[in-house]
Protein backbone atom coordinates (compact mmCIF):
# COMPACT_ATOMS: atom_id res chain seq x y z
CA UNK A 1 0.00 0.00 0.00
CA UNK A 2 2.61 2.11 0.62
CA UNK A 3 4.51 1.53 -2.39
CA UNK A 4 1.32 2.91 -3.94
CA UNK A 5 1.52 5.64 -2.32
CA UNK A 6 4.90 7.06 -3.13
CA UNK A 7 3.99 5.24 -7.02
CA UNK A 8 0.94 7.77 -7.13
CA UNK A 9 3.27 10.75 -5.67
CA UNK A 10 6.08 10.41 -8.56
CA UNK A 11 3.09 10.20 -11.03
CA UNK A 12 1.93 13.12 -9.49
CA UNK A 13 5.06 15.28 -9.66
CA UNK A 14 5.50 14.23 -12.88
CA UNK A 15 2.01 15.01 -14.53
CA UNK A 16 2.47 19.07 -12.63
CA UNK A 17 6.02 18.92 -14.37
CA UNK A 18 4.67 18.20 -17.80
CA UNK A 19 2.04 20.83 -17.39
CA UNK A 20 3.75 23.04 -16.35
CA UNK A 21 6.80 22.76 -18.23
CA UNK A 22 5.23 24.71 -21.19
CA UNK A 23 4.67 27.64 -19.18
CA UNK A 24 8.57 27.75 -18.26
CA UNK A 25 9.84 26.98 -21.54
CA UNK A 26 10.13 30.35 -23.43
CA UNK A 27 11.74 31.99 -20.16
CA UNK A 28 13.89 28.25 -19.03
CA UNK A 29 17.05 30.35 -18.60
CA UNK A 30 16.23 33.04 -16.98
CA UNK A 31 14.93 30.51 -14.35
CA UNK A 32 17.40 28.47 -14.22
CA UNK A 33 19.58 31.59 -13.83
CA UNK A 34 17.22 33.31 -11.10
CA UNK A 35 17.91 29.60 -9.11
CA UNK A 36 21.65 28.99 -9.95
CA UNK A 37 22.80 32.76 -9.30
CA UNK A 38 21.48 31.93 -5.44
CA UNK A 39 24.29 29.46 -5.28
CA UNK A 40 27.19 31.81 -4.60
CA UNK A 41 25.43 34.08 -2.29
CA UNK A 42 25.29 30.77 0.39
CA UNK A 43 28.53 30.02 -0.93
CA UNK A 44 29.93 33.56 0.55
CA UNK A 45 27.73 32.92 3.74
CA UNK A 46 30.61 30.18 4.37
CA UNK A 47 33.88 32.15 3.36
CA UNK A 48 32.91 34.86 5.62
CA UNK A 49 32.76 32.75 8.34
CA UNK A 50 35.97 30.49 7.37
CA UNK A 51 37.75 33.34 7.67
CA UNK A 52 37.27 33.55 11.28
CA UNK A 53 39.43 30.73 11.71
CA UNK A 54 42.85 32.83 10.64
CA UNK A 55 41.32 36.03 12.31
CA UNK A 56 41.45 34.16 15.84
CA UNK A 57 44.79 32.04 15.04
CA UNK A 58 46.76 34.45 13.84
CA UNK A 59 45.48 37.96 15.55
CA UNK A 60 43.05 36.90 18.55
CA UNK A 61 45.38 34.02 19.92
CA UNK A 62 48.81 34.98 19.08
CA UNK A 63 48.87 37.96 21.28
CA UNK A 64 51.17 40.08 18.86
CA UNK A 65 53.46 37.65 18.34
CA UNK A 66 54.37 36.84 14.68
CA UNK A 67 53.15 33.40 13.00
CA UNK A 68 54.04 32.01 10.08
CA UNK A 69 50.27 32.89 8.76
CA UNK A 70 50.60 36.20 9.75
CA UNK A 71 47.82 38.89 7.82
CA UNK A 72 47.73 42.52 8.52
CA UNK A 73 44.77 43.79 10.58
CA UNK A 74 42.85 45.09 7.87
CA UNK A 75 42.87 42.08 5.16
CA UNK A 76 40.14 40.45 6.88
CA UNK A 77 37.77 43.03 7.86
CA UNK A 78 37.99 44.14 4.01
CA UNK A 79 37.90 40.93 2.80
CA UNK A 80 34.48 40.59 4.66
CA UNK A 81 32.43 43.92 3.35
CA UNK A 82 33.92 42.79 -0.16
CA UNK A 83 32.35 39.53 0.14
CA UNK A 84 28.91 41.19 1.56
CA UNK A 85 29.11 43.37 -1.48
CA UNK A 86 29.79 41.13 -3.80
CA UNK A 87 26.66 39.07 -1.99
CA UNK A 88 24.31 41.93 -1.91
CA UNK A 89 24.85 42.43 -5.82
CA UNK A 90 24.44 38.78 -6.48
CA UNK A 91 21.51 38.85 -4.37
CA UNK A 92 19.94 41.92 -6.13
CA UNK A 93 20.05 40.16 -9.13
CA UNK A 94 18.51 36.60 -8.30
CA UNK A 95 15.84 39.42 -6.75
CA UNK A 96 15.69 40.91 -9.87
CA UNK A 97 15.75 37.41 -12.14
CA UNK A 98 12.93 35.74 -10.40
CA UNK A 99 10.29 38.54 -10.99
CA UNK A 100 11.00 38.87 -14.05
CA UNK A 101 10.69 35.66 -14.68
CA UNK A 102 7.95 34.79 -12.17
CA UNK A 103 5.76 37.88 -13.27
CA UNK A 104 6.38 36.56 -17.24
CA UNK A 105 5.44 32.74 -16.06
CA UNK A 106 2.18 34.36 -14.67
CA UNK A 107 1.38 36.62 -17.31
CA UNK A 108 1.39 33.51 -19.96
CA UNK A 109 -0.54 31.35 -17.50
CA UNK A 110 -2.74 34.51 -16.82
CA UNK A 111 -3.79 34.70 -20.69
CA UNK A 112 -4.05 30.66 -21.06
CA UNK A 113 -6.49 30.66 -18.12
CA UNK A 114 -8.40 33.19 -19.54
CA UNK A 115 -8.86 31.51 -23.19
CA UNK A 116 -9.51 28.65 -20.99
CA UNK A 117 -12.40 30.63 -19.44
CA UNK A 118 -13.89 32.05 -22.95
CA UNK A 119 -13.74 28.64 -24.01
CA UNK A 120 -16.02 27.57 -20.99
CA UNK A 121 -19.46 26.00 -21.35
CA UNK A 122 -22.65 27.64 -19.49
CA UNK A 123 -22.88 24.67 -17.39
CA UNK A 124 -19.59 26.14 -15.61
CA UNK A 125 -20.64 29.09 -14.86
CA UNK A 126 -23.59 28.13 -13.26
CA UNK A 127 -21.62 25.89 -11.05
CA UNK A 128 -19.06 28.25 -10.19
CA UNK A 129 -19.05 32.01 -8.15
CA UNK A 130 -18.19 35.08 -9.58
CA UNK A 131 -16.05 34.93 -6.46
CA UNK A 132 -14.58 31.44 -7.15
CA UNK A 133 -13.96 32.45 -10.99
CA UNK A 134 -11.65 35.08 -10.10
CA UNK A 135 -9.34 33.28 -7.12
CA UNK A 136 -8.94 30.58 -9.35
CA UNK A 137 -8.33 32.04 -12.84
CA UNK A 138 -6.85 35.19 -11.42
CA UNK A 139 -5.41 34.64 -7.57
CA UNK A 140 -3.55 31.23 -8.00
CA UNK A 141 -1.22 31.49 -11.07
CA UNK A 142 0.04 34.27 -8.82
CA UNK A 143 0.62 31.82 -6.09
CA UNK A 144 1.61 29.24 -8.33
CA UNK A 145 4.25 31.30 -10.37
CA UNK A 146 5.67 33.87 -8.64
CA UNK A 147 4.81 32.88 -5.11
CA UNK A 148 7.12 29.81 -6.25
CA UNK A 149 9.85 31.15 -7.62
CA UNK A 150 10.12 33.47 -5.08
CA UNK A 151 10.16 31.02 -2.03
CA UNK A 152 12.21 28.11 -4.37
CA UNK A 153 14.87 31.26 -4.81
CA UNK A 154 14.68 31.98 -0.95
CA UNK A 155 14.96 27.83 -0.22
CA UNK A 156 17.52 27.10 -2.28
CA UNK A 157 19.55 30.15 -1.04
CA UNK A 158 19.49 28.21 2.46
CA UNK A 159 20.16 24.93 1.06
CA UNK A 160 22.94 25.82 -0.30
CA UNK A 161 24.36 28.12 2.20
CA UNK A 162 23.90 24.99 4.49
CA UNK A 163 25.74 22.70 1.98
CA UNK A 164 28.71 25.44 2.10
CA UNK A 165 28.41 26.10 5.99
CA UNK A 166 28.75 21.95 6.21
CA UNK A 167 31.59 21.94 4.45
CA UNK A 168 33.33 24.27 6.52
CA UNK A 169 31.73 22.42 9.74
CA UNK A 170 33.57 18.98 8.21
CA UNK A 171 36.62 21.50 7.42
CA UNK A 172 37.48 22.56 11.13
CA UNK A 173 35.96 19.50 13.09
CA UNK A 174 34.56 16.23 11.29
CA UNK A 175 33.85 15.15 15.04
CA UNK A 176 31.55 18.01 15.69
CA UNK A 177 30.06 18.26 11.98
CA UNK A 178 28.78 14.72 12.06
CA UNK A 179 26.83 15.71 15.58
CA UNK A 180 25.61 18.71 13.68
CA UNK A 181 24.39 16.99 10.82
CA UNK A 182 22.59 14.42 13.33
CA UNK A 183 20.93 17.61 15.33
CA UNK A 184 20.12 19.22 11.85
CA UNK A 185 18.32 15.91 10.54
CA UNK A 186 16.37 16.00 13.55
CA UNK A 187 15.01 19.32 13.35
CA UNK A 188 13.95 19.12 9.53
CA UNK A 189 11.94 15.94 9.92
CA UNK A 190 8.75 17.28 10.52
CA UNK A 191 9.06 18.95 7.38
CA UNK A 192 8.06 15.90 5.57
CA UNK A 193 4.41 15.37 6.65
CA UNK A 194 3.58 19.36 6.29
CA UNK A 195 2.10 18.98 2.92
CA UNK A 196 -0.54 17.14 4.10
CA UNK A 197 -1.24 18.48 7.08
CA UNK A 198 -1.89 22.02 5.21
CA UNK A 199 -3.80 20.67 2.13
CA UNK A 200 -7.33 20.73 4.04
CA UNK A 201 -7.17 23.93 5.58
CA UNK A 202 -5.54 25.84 2.32
CA UNK A 203 -8.74 24.18 0.15
CA UNK A 204 -10.81 25.67 2.90
CA UNK A 205 -9.03 29.35 2.80
CA UNK A 206 -9.13 29.09 -0.69
CA UNK A 207 -12.84 29.06 -1.04
CA UNK A 208 -13.54 31.45 1.71
CA UNK A 209 -11.06 34.09 0.11
CA UNK A 210 -13.18 33.42 -3.41
CA UNK A 211 -16.57 33.89 -0.89
CA UNK A 212 -14.89 36.91 0.09
CA UNK A 213 -14.80 38.28 -3.97
CA UNK A 214 -18.23 37.01 -3.99
CA UNK A 215 -19.84 39.30 -1.97
CA UNK A 216 -17.80 42.19 -2.66
CA UNK A 217 -19.47 41.48 -6.33
CA UNK A 218 -22.62 41.42 -4.74
CA UNK A 219 -21.86 44.17 -2.80
CA UNK A 220 -21.31 46.52 -6.20
CA UNK A 221 -24.14 45.05 -8.02
CA UNK A 222 -26.86 44.85 -5.96
CA UNK A 223 -26.00 48.17 -3.94
CA UNK A 224 -30.19 49.39 -5.01
CA UNK A 225 -31.15 45.94 -3.73
CA UNK A 226 -29.84 46.05 -0.28
CA UNK A 227 -30.41 50.06 -0.10
CA UNK A 228 -34.07 49.43 -1.07
CA UNK A 229 -34.53 46.11 1.17
CA UNK A 230 -32.47 47.96 4.02
CA UNK A 231 -30.01 44.71 3.94
CA UNK A 232 -27.04 46.56 5.25
CA UNK A 233 -26.86 44.05 8.31
CA UNK A 234 -27.74 41.08 6.13
CA UNK A 235 -24.82 41.80 3.91
CA UNK A 236 -22.56 42.67 6.65
CA UNK A 237 -22.88 39.53 8.35
CA UNK A 238 -22.67 37.72 5.80
CA UNK A 239 -19.22 39.34 5.66
CA UNK A 240 -18.26 39.27 9.05
CA UNK A 241 -18.77 35.55 8.66
CA UNK A 242 -16.57 34.89 6.33
CA UNK A 243 -14.15 37.07 8.20
CA UNK A 244 -14.88 34.53 11.28
CA UNK A 245 -14.40 31.51 9.08
CA UNK A 246 -10.94 33.04 8.04
CA UNK A 247 -10.09 33.70 11.47
CA UNK A 248 -10.81 30.46 12.33
CA UNK A 249 -8.46 28.91 9.40
CA UNK A 250 -5.89 30.93 9.97
CA UNK A 251 -5.71 29.75 13.55
CA UNK A 252 -5.83 26.01 12.58
CA UNK A 253 -2.91 26.60 10.34
CA UNK A 254 -1.41 27.86 13.13
CA UNK A 255 -1.75 25.16 14.97
CA UNK A 256 -0.96 22.51 12.58
CA UNK A 257 2.38 24.82 11.76
CA UNK A 258 3.40 27.01 14.35
CA UNK A 259 4.97 24.22 16.38
CA UNK A 260 7.57 23.42 14.20
CA UNK A 261 9.44 26.61 14.58
CA UNK A 262 9.69 26.53 18.35
CA UNK A 263 10.62 22.75 18.25
CA UNK A 264 13.40 23.34 15.84
CA UNK A 265 14.51 25.73 18.52
CA UNK A 266 14.67 23.42 20.80
CA UNK A 267 16.18 20.25 19.05
CA UNK A 268 18.70 23.15 17.42
CA UNK A 269 19.57 24.53 21.05
CA UNK A 270 20.43 20.82 21.88
CA UNK A 271 23.21 21.19 19.22
CA UNK A 272 24.51 24.18 20.01
CA UNK A 273 25.05 22.62 23.69
CA UNK A 274 26.28 19.61 22.83
CA UNK A 275 28.48 21.60 20.27
CA UNK A 276 29.93 23.65 22.56
CA UNK A 277 30.48 21.02 25.20
CA UNK A 278 32.45 19.09 22.72
CA UNK A 279 34.08 21.70 21.57
CA UNK A 280 35.24 22.82 25.34
CA UNK A 281 36.54 19.14 25.14
CA UNK A 282 38.42 18.98 21.60
CA UNK A 283 40.29 22.14 22.49
CA UNK A 284 41.55 21.32 25.83
CA UNK A 285 42.84 17.96 24.54
CA UNK A 286 44.52 19.92 21.85
CA UNK A 287 42.58 17.99 18.95
CA UNK A 288 41.23 21.84 18.27
CA UNK A 289 42.17 25.08 18.07
CA UNK A 290 40.59 28.56 18.92
CA UNK A 291 40.18 29.45 15.33
CA UNK A 292 38.45 26.38 14.71
CA UNK A 293 36.00 26.32 17.16
CA UNK A 294 35.05 30.32 16.36
CA UNK A 295 34.85 29.31 12.71
CA UNK A 296 32.72 26.05 13.67
CA UNK A 297 30.40 28.04 15.76
CA UNK A 298 30.11 30.91 14.08
CA UNK A 299 29.07 28.46 10.94
CA UNK A 300 26.62 26.52 13.69
CA UNK A 301 24.55 29.67 13.94
CA UNK A 302 24.53 30.58 10.46
CA UNK A 303 24.01 26.86 9.27
CA UNK A 304 21.11 26.43 12.65
CA UNK A 305 19.34 30.10 12.12
CA UNK A 306 17.41 30.09 8.82
CA UNK A 307 16.46 26.21 9.45
CA UNK A 308 14.71 27.77 12.49
CA UNK A 309 12.45 29.77 9.91
CA UNK A 310 12.76 27.82 6.85
CA UNK A 311 9.68 25.99 8.34
CA UNK A 312 7.73 29.30 7.26
CA UNK A 313 9.21 28.82 4.26
CA UNK A 314 8.44 25.35 3.05
CA UNK A 315 4.85 26.21 3.98
CA UNK A 316 4.75 29.11 1.61
CA UNK A 317 6.49 26.34 -0.89
CA UNK A 318 3.99 24.03 -0.30
CA UNK A 319 0.77 26.39 -0.78
CA UNK A 320 2.50 27.50 -4.14
CA UNK A 321 2.81 23.72 -5.21
CA UNK A 322 -1.21 22.98 -4.12
CA UNK A 323 -2.02 26.53 -6.16
CA UNK A 324 -0.04 25.08 -9.03
CA UNK A 325 -2.46 21.90 -8.87
CA UNK A 326 -5.51 24.00 -8.78
CA UNK A 327 -4.63 25.70 -11.75
CA UNK A 328 -3.63 22.41 -13.64
CA UNK A 329 -7.02 21.01 -12.43
CA UNK A 330 -8.80 23.68 -14.48
CA UNK A 331 -6.28 23.75 -17.79
CA UNK A 332 -6.92 19.80 -17.65
CA UNK A 333 -10.45 20.63 -17.34
CA UNK A 334 -12.60 19.01 -20.69
CA UNK A 335 -15.24 21.55 -21.91
CA UNK A 336 -18.13 19.25 -23.06
CA UNK A 337 -19.26 21.82 -25.42
CA UNK A 338 -16.43 22.07 -28.42
CA UNK A 339 -15.94 21.95 -32.23
CA UNK A 340 -15.58 18.57 -33.69
CA UNK A 341 -13.10 17.35 -35.35
CA UNK A 342 -14.47 17.61 -38.74
CA UNK A 343 -17.07 20.64 -37.77
CA UNK A 344 -17.90 23.02 -41.02
CA UNK A 345 -18.77 26.43 -41.46
CA UNK A 346 -22.64 27.24 -40.76
CA UNK A 347 -24.34 27.62 -44.29
CA UNK A 348 -26.78 30.10 -45.34
CA UNK A 349 -30.19 28.71 -44.11
CA UNK A 350 -32.64 27.52 -46.53
CA UNK A 351 -35.60 25.62 -44.77
CA UNK A 352 -36.03 25.12 -41.07
CA UNK A 353 -34.69 24.78 -37.43
CA UNK A 354 -35.73 21.24 -36.18
CA UNK A 355 -36.21 19.70 -32.79
CA UNK A 356 -35.96 15.98 -33.36
CA UNK A 357 -37.14 13.86 -29.60
CA UNK A 358 -35.16 16.56 -27.14
CA UNK A 359 -34.39 15.42 -23.72
CA UNK A 360 -32.29 17.77 -21.47
CA UNK A 361 -31.86 17.84 -18.09
CA UNK A 362 -29.60 20.10 -15.84
CA UNK A 363 -29.78 17.32 -12.76
CA UNK A 364 -29.66 14.34 -13.31
CA UNK A 365 -32.99 12.02 -13.46
CA UNK A 366 -34.68 16.22 -13.22
CA UNK A 367 -35.63 15.81 -16.61
CA UNK A 368 -36.54 19.90 -17.77
CA UNK A 369 -37.57 18.80 -21.49
CA UNK A 370 -38.96 15.75 -22.54
CA UNK A 371 -39.20 14.26 -25.86
CA UNK A 372 -39.81 17.64 -27.96
CA UNK A 373 -40.27 18.14 -31.58
CA UNK A 374 -41.09 21.09 -33.53
CA UNK A 375 -40.04 22.42 -36.89
CA UNK A 376 -39.57 26.67 -36.99
CA UNK A 377 -39.88 27.09 -40.71
CA UNK A 378 -37.46 29.71 -41.97
CA UNK A 379 -38.29 33.70 -41.59
CA UNK A 380 -41.20 32.84 -39.42
CA UNK A 381 -42.00 34.32 -35.55
CA UNK A 382 -42.50 31.69 -33.08
CA UNK A 383 -43.21 32.53 -29.58
CA UNK A 384 -42.78 29.92 -26.50
CA UNK A 385 -44.98 30.61 -23.29
CA UNK A 386 -46.14 29.03 -20.75
CA UNK A 387 -45.63 28.34 -16.65
CA UNK A 388 -42.33 29.39 -15.38
CA UNK A 389 -39.90 26.68 -15.46
CA UNK A 390 -41.42 25.25 -17.98
CA UNK A 391 -38.60 24.69 -20.22
CA UNK A 392 -38.93 28.15 -22.32
CA UNK A 393 -35.70 29.35 -21.72
CA UNK A 394 -33.85 25.91 -22.06
CA UNK A 395 -35.52 25.67 -25.49
CA UNK A 396 -33.46 28.68 -27.04
CA UNK A 397 -30.63 27.98 -24.90
CA UNK A 398 -29.72 24.57 -27.03
CA UNK A 399 -29.95 26.34 -30.73
CA UNK A 400 -26.57 28.35 -29.40
CA UNK A 401 -25.54 25.53 -27.78
CA UNK A 402 -24.94 27.05 -24.40
CA UNK A 403 -25.89 23.52 -23.27
CA UNK A 404 -26.15 20.11 -25.69
CA UNK A 405 -28.68 18.25 -25.64
CA UNK A 406 -28.79 14.40 -23.51
CA UNK A 407 -31.08 13.10 -25.98
CA UNK A 408 -32.34 13.71 -29.74
CA UNK A 409 -30.78 16.33 -31.90
CA UNK A 410 -31.88 19.92 -33.34
CA UNK A 411 -30.79 20.26 -36.98
CA UNK A 412 -30.58 23.11 -39.41
CA UNK A 413 -31.98 22.34 -43.02
CA UNK A 414 -31.11 18.77 -41.73
CA UNK A 415 -28.19 19.20 -40.43
CA UNK A 416 -27.11 18.74 -36.33
CA UNK A 417 -26.18 21.82 -35.24
CA UNK A 418 -22.97 19.95 -33.06
CA UNK A 419 -21.57 19.46 -36.65
CA UNK A 420 -21.00 23.42 -36.95
CA UNK A 421 -18.59 25.12 -35.45
CA UNK A 422 -19.38 26.99 -32.25
CA UNK A 423 -18.29 30.55 -33.66
CA UNK A 424 -20.22 29.97 -36.82
CA UNK A 425 -23.83 28.58 -35.41
CA UNK A 426 -23.54 31.99 -32.55
CA UNK A 427 -22.53 34.16 -35.05
CA UNK A 428 -25.57 33.49 -37.10
CA UNK A 429 -27.90 33.86 -33.67
CA UNK A 430 -28.84 37.22 -32.32
CA UNK A 431 -29.54 36.61 -28.96
CA UNK A 432 -32.18 40.32 -26.83
CA UNK A 433 -32.26 39.24 -22.97
CA UNK A 434 -34.77 40.62 -20.42
CA UNK A 435 -31.20 42.22 -18.86
CA UNK A 436 -28.57 42.66 -21.27
CA UNK A 437 -25.13 42.60 -20.39
CA UNK A 438 -23.33 46.40 -21.32
CA UNK A 439 -20.10 46.50 -20.63
CA UNK A 440 -18.35 49.43 -19.18
CA UNK A 441 -17.36 52.21 -22.07
CA UNK A 442 -19.58 54.02 -24.96
CA UNK A 443 -22.41 53.44 -26.03
CA UNK A 444 -20.76 53.09 -29.60
CA UNK A 445 -18.22 50.60 -27.96
CA UNK A 446 -20.92 48.33 -26.94
CA UNK A 447 -22.93 48.72 -30.47
CA UNK A 448 -19.55 48.02 -32.38
CA UNK A 449 -19.61 44.34 -30.31
CA UNK A 450 -22.09 43.72 -32.87
CA UNK A 451 -20.01 44.28 -35.44
CA UNK A 452 -16.47 45.62 -35.08
CA UNK A 453 -15.79 46.89 -38.81
CA UNK A 454 -19.15 48.62 -38.82
CA UNK A 455 -19.43 51.87 -40.83
CA UNK A 456 -20.62 54.98 -39.70
CA UNK A 457 -23.64 55.07 -41.38
CA UNK A 458 -24.51 51.21 -40.31
CA UNK A 459 -23.99 52.45 -37.18
CA UNK A 460 -26.62 55.15 -37.66
CA UNK A 461 -29.44 52.74 -39.12
CA UNK A 462 -28.78 50.29 -36.47
CA UNK A 463 -29.56 53.61 -34.06
CA UNK A 464 -32.86 54.79 -36.16
CA UNK A 465 -33.85 50.62 -35.92
CA UNK A 466 -33.23 50.45 -32.51
CA UNK A 467 -35.76 54.11 -31.98
CA UNK A 468 -32.51 55.48 -30.41
CA UNK A 469 -31.94 58.54 -32.36
CA UNK A 470 -34.05 60.83 -30.15
CA UNK A 471 -32.12 59.54 -27.29
CA UNK A 472 -28.66 59.98 -28.65
CA UNK A 473 -29.22 63.64 -29.92
CA UNK A 474 -30.05 64.90 -26.43
CA UNK A 475 -26.87 63.45 -24.95
CA UNK A 476 -23.90 65.74 -25.05
CA UNK A 477 -21.09 63.38 -26.24
CA UNK A 478 -24.15 61.16 -28.63
CA UNK A 479 -22.20 57.97 -29.25
CA UNK A 480 -19.79 58.51 -27.33
CA UNK A 481 -21.07 58.94 -23.93
CA UNK A 482 -19.99 56.76 -21.20
CA UNK A 483 -22.58 54.41 -19.50
CA UNK A 484 -21.44 53.08 -16.82
CA UNK A 485 -20.61 49.66 -15.69
CA UNK A 486 -23.31 47.18 -16.79
CA UNK A 487 -24.69 50.25 -18.68
CA UNK A 488 -25.73 51.90 -14.88
CA UNK A 489 -26.10 55.20 -16.45
CA UNK A 490 -28.98 54.27 -18.76
CA UNK A 491 -32.69 53.19 -17.63
CA UNK A 492 -33.70 49.80 -18.50
CA UNK A 493 -35.66 50.51 -21.72
CA UNK A 494 -32.61 52.64 -23.36
CA UNK A 495 -30.36 49.48 -22.75
CA UNK A 496 -32.55 47.12 -24.07
CA UNK A 497 -32.74 49.10 -27.41
CA UNK A 498 -29.03 49.33 -27.00
CA UNK A 499 -28.95 45.49 -27.13
CA UNK A 500 -31.36 45.41 -30.14
CA UNK A 501 -29.25 48.26 -31.67
CA UNK A 502 -26.06 45.51 -31.35
CA UNK A 503 -27.84 42.79 -33.01
CA UNK A 504 -29.43 45.17 -35.59
CA UNK A 505 -25.64 45.31 -36.44
CA UNK A 506 -24.68 41.75 -35.82
CA UNK A 507 -27.58 41.22 -39.18
CA UNK A 508 -27.93 37.52 -38.20
CA UNK A 509 -30.81 35.18 -39.75
CA UNK A 510 -31.75 33.66 -36.54
CA UNK A 511 -33.11 36.41 -33.65
CA UNK A 512 -33.73 35.08 -30.13
CA UNK A 513 -35.60 37.35 -28.06
CA UNK A 514 -35.46 36.08 -24.31
CA UNK A 515 -38.42 38.03 -22.55
CA UNK A 516 -37.11 41.18 -23.54
CA UNK A 517 -39.81 43.52 -22.74
CA UNK A 518 -41.18 42.11 -19.41
CA UNK A 519 -39.03 44.25 -17.03
CA UNK A 520 -40.45 47.71 -19.12
CA UNK A 521 -43.30 49.91 -18.14
CA UNK A 522 -45.42 50.34 -20.40
CA UNK A 523 -44.01 53.39 -22.10
CA UNK A 524 -40.66 51.73 -22.50
CA UNK A 525 -42.67 48.76 -23.62
CA UNK A 526 -43.91 50.94 -26.32
CA UNK A 527 -40.77 52.41 -27.76
CA UNK A 528 -39.03 48.56 -27.72
CA UNK A 529 -41.58 46.27 -29.14
CA UNK A 530 -41.42 48.99 -32.05
CA UNK A 531 -37.36 48.42 -32.14
CA UNK A 532 -37.72 45.05 -31.87
CA UNK A 533 -40.72 44.42 -34.39
CA UNK A 534 -37.69 46.42 -36.96
CA UNK A 535 -35.48 43.93 -36.09
CA UNK A 536 -37.50 40.71 -36.20
CA UNK A 537 -38.67 41.59 -40.28
CA UNK A 538 -37.38 39.17 -42.45
CA UNK A 539 -35.80 36.44 -39.90
CA UNK A 540 -36.36 33.20 -38.41
CA UNK A 541 -37.48 34.65 -34.81
CA UNK A 542 -38.23 32.86 -31.26
CA UNK A 543 -39.65 34.66 -28.89
CA UNK A 544 -40.10 33.76 -24.90
CA UNK A 545 -42.87 35.88 -23.07
CA UNK A 546 -45.11 36.03 -19.98
CA UNK A 547 -46.85 39.45 -21.85
CA UNK A 548 -49.25 37.38 -24.41
CA UNK A 549 -50.26 40.95 -26.00
CA UNK A 550 -46.19 40.86 -27.00
CA UNK A 551 -46.61 37.58 -29.45
CA UNK A 552 -50.64 37.66 -30.92
CA UNK A 553 -48.99 38.12 -34.33
CA UNK A 554 -46.52 35.57 -34.06
CA UNK A 555 -46.82 32.59 -37.10
CA UNK A 556 -46.66 30.15 -34.53
CA UNK A 557 -47.03 29.87 -30.50
CA UNK A 558 -46.10 27.08 -28.62
CA UNK A 559 -47.30 26.53 -25.15
CA UNK A 560 -44.72 24.68 -22.75
CA UNK A 561 -45.91 23.06 -19.06
CA UNK A 562 -43.53 20.82 -17.54
CA UNK A 563 -40.94 20.25 -20.16
CA UNK A 564 -43.84 19.34 -22.82
CA UNK A 565 -45.34 21.02 -25.85
CA UNK A 566 -49.17 20.95 -24.54
CA UNK A 567 -50.66 22.91 -27.46
CA UNK A 568 -49.31 25.03 -30.15
CA UNK A 569 -50.65 27.30 -33.56
CA UNK A 570 -51.58 30.81 -34.27
CA UNK A 571 -52.84 32.87 -31.84
CA UNK A 572 -56.58 33.17 -32.95
CA UNK A 573 -56.23 28.94 -33.34
CA UNK A 574 -54.99 28.07 -29.90
CA UNK A 575 -58.23 30.27 -28.57
CA UNK A 576 -60.27 28.69 -30.17
CA UNK A 577 -58.90 25.14 -28.69
CA UNK A 578 -60.05 26.76 -25.28
CA UNK A 579 -57.23 24.93 -23.81
CA UNK A 580 -53.88 25.54 -21.84
CA UNK A 581 -52.92 29.34 -23.79
CA UNK A 582 -56.98 29.80 -23.78
CA UNK A 583 -56.61 29.38 -19.64
CA UNK A 584 -53.22 31.95 -19.81
CA UNK A 585 -54.80 34.63 -21.82
CA UNK A 586 -57.64 34.83 -19.84
CA UNK A 587 -55.80 34.87 -16.26
CA UNK A 588 -53.76 38.17 -17.84
CA UNK A 589 -56.83 39.84 -19.55
CA UNK A 590 -59.63 38.89 -17.15
CA UNK A 591 -62.13 38.71 -20.33
CA UNK A 592 -62.65 35.63 -22.91
CA UNK A 593 -62.11 35.79 -26.13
Amino acid sequence: MARLSKQVQKWRWVRLYKRIWPFVKPFWFRSLLAILITLPIGALDAVMTLALKPFTDTIVMSNGEKTPFDLPLYVIPLGIIGFTVIQGLIEYGAAYLTTWTGGKITQEMQRRLYKKLMEMDQSYYDAHSSGDLAQRFNGDPAIACSGLLNNIKVFTTRVFSSIALICVLFYTSWQLAIMAIVVLGGALWPLAGIRKRIKDVVKQSVQVSADGYTVFNETHAGAKTIASYNLQEYQKNNFYNLLKRGFKLSIKTTQRTAWLSPMMHVIIAFGMAGAIWAGSYLITSGQMTAGDFVAFMTSLLALYTPIKSIGKNFNQVQISFLAVERVIEILDYKIPIHNKKDAIEMPPIKKDIVFHDVSFEYIPDTPVLKDINLTIPKGKTVAFVGNSGGGKSTIVSLIPRFYDVQKGSITIDGRDIRDLTLHSLRQNIAMVFQDNFLFSGTIRDNLLLGKFDATEKEINRAVEMACLTDFINELEDGLDTHIGERGSLLSGGQKQRIAIARAFLKNAPIVILDEATSALDNKSEGIVQQAIDNLMKDRTVLVIAHRLSTVRNADMIVVINEGNIVEKGSHEELLEQKGAYYTLYNAQFKKKA
